[in-house]
């Protein structure tokens, strides 16, 4: 099984310790390192590595066809709560 989410020791975050879902939205946008109100590849896998995804280039692919509606590359302020749900989809598939 692949786990999303891991401590620095390698083992699983238990639920009570998973971040709330306006807690990863305000990650996600600390990650907008130039302040241009999207999200590029580049830094949604900076958020996925501050998440410890096990696989955040693979991860970063997947929201992307997830997220990326209008399919111009980037993760705009409309489509972020799309990538929020993706991945609090993916922690619920490893639990």
């Amino acid at each position: 099984m692949v786990f999303f989410f891991r401590n620095k020791e390698g083992k699983n975050f238990p639920t009570s310790l998973l971040v709330e879902r306006a807690e990863i939205l305000k990650l996600f946008k600390r990650c907008d390192v130039n302040n241009d109100g999207k999200l590029s590849e580049d830094e949604v896998k900076a958020a996925f590595r501050k998440l410890q995804s096990r696989f955040p280039s693979y991860r970063t692919q997947r929201a992307f066809k997830v997220a990326d509606g209008n399919g111009d590359g980037y993760i705009s302020e409309a489509e972020l709560d799309e990538l929020v749900n993706y991945v609090l989809e993916c922690w619920q598939r490893t639990t």
